[in-house]
């Protein structure tokens, strides 16, 4: 029977554990130069890294993976980024967010979030935040902006800190 009893308590203090490391929050913002509405939530898997969605207020989702910058990012772990963006040198923007980011870009973006975000019919829309305290993650707090691949429509997005 105490066997029993211990199992039980360790099993709940790993799922409380769980629980306790995992972090989720919301954002907001607006495509740029109007006042059409996004609302972002994110789910943390780990301390670097979570899910993150996008909806628009006329209801489009898009969907899709956020990375954290640091120091000992291995660049090959960012793969998921490039998905879905045909980059043209001259044209982008998104300064060092090219086909291979290398060092540079991780030197670049340390300390911030970067995020590919896709919809149900293959647009894209690529992020990146500043974090007001990157030692939390997401969950410091931050802002950034965001772009869709087809239009290059821009979207501001503030991140409130979590408590």
């Amino acid at each position: 029977m105490n066997k029993i009893i211990y199992a039980s308590i360790a099993v709940a203090s790993v799922a409380l554990a769980a629980c306790e490391t995992q972090s989720a929050g919301t954002g907001s913002g607006n495509v740029r130069g109007t006042s059409k509405p996004v609302a972002f939530t994110w789910q943390g898997e780990d301390n670097t890294s979570g899910d993150m969605t996008a909806t628009f207020g006329s209801g489009r989702v898009f969907h899709g993976t956020y990375f954290q910058i640091t120091h000992d990012t291995r660049v090959d772990r960012l793969d998921p980024l490039w998905d879905g963006w045909h980059y043209d040198r001259r044209h982008d923007t998104w300064r060092y967010w090219g086909p291979d980011p290398g060092p540079e870009f991780v030197k670049t973006y340390s300390g911030h979030v970067v995020a590919n975000l896709h919809d149900d019919n293959g647009e894209h829309m690529r992020c990146r935040f500043d974090l007001v305290n990157p030692q939390r993650g997401m969950a410091g707090g931050g802002e950034g902006r965001c772009q869709l691949s087809e239009s290059d429509k821009e979207i501001n997005a503030e991140f409130p800190r979590q408590s």
